[in-house]
């Protein structure tokens, strides 16, 4: 049983994000060290009575794939309807051995009252656990945390700093209590033009909003 940071109530839900083989050492949008944080993320879910997993699940020539692009390459950023879209490798693509989450987060997996899959939209690309990009499509995981009688979310997993952030900041935009374990969670920590990090960028939306870090 690994030490849980705080005291788990009956109405908290573990969110465990995106625990896919393409978002660890030798996947295909690989976060550094994210197949360590498996174990951690393990020991937790025992602690809660209500575990969701999401899995990133995109169709072939899914629309935020540099390769749905050329010649643009991952990275670049293009202009989508909903706005700005970061472009990214193809990964997580629907039945793929890299969409499959990693092997050792089984225990955690068998725990799971519910699998969130995202992304599956071929046009819009989807990071939150609660909405796709556009930010007005819902995955439907709010209304059923709230018939859980779940008034907190503790999140964790891949990647801290895209779809475990705005995870959190919409489990506050939809009136949850919001917490991010920090050391169950690694982040992708890409430079923004004004100097600052994509992990600094959402730790400061963190404070703004009430998500609270811990670790």
């Amino acid at each position: 049983m690994h030490h849980v940071p705080f005291l788990v109530e009956q109405t908290d839900a573990l969110i465990v994000i995106d625990p896919q083989v393409d978002f660890c050492p030798g996947g295909a949008l690989a976060v550094v060290e994210g197949d360590t944080v498996m174990p951690g993320i393990n020991g937790l879910a025992d602690a809660f009575s209500t575990v969701v997993i999401t899995q990133d699940w995109h169709p072939a020539g899914h629309h935020s794939f540099a390769s749905s692009h050329p010649p643009k390459r991952p990275f670049d950023i293009i202009q989508m309807p909903y706005g700005e879209q970061l472009l990214w490798p193809d990964h997580c693509i629907q039945g793929s051995a890299g969409a499959a989450f990693h092997p050792h987060i089984a225990p955690t997996l068998e725990r799971a009252a519910l699998i969130v899959r995202k992304g599956c939209n071929r046009s819009i690309d989807s990071y939150s656990a609660f909405f796709e990009n556009d930010r007005s499509t819902k995955t439907g995981l709010a209304g059923f945390l709230r018939d859980k009688g779940i008034t907190r979310c503790v999140l964790v997993g891949l990647a801290y700093d895209f779809c475990v952030a705005w995870s959190a900041l919409d489990a506050r935009r939809e009136g949850f209590d919001a917490a991010v374990l920090k050391q169950y969670s690694r982040a992708i920590g890409m430079p923004l033009h004004d100097g600052r990090t994509t992990t600094m960028l959402v730790e400061e939306q963190f404070a703004a909003v009430g998500v609270v870090v811990i670790g």
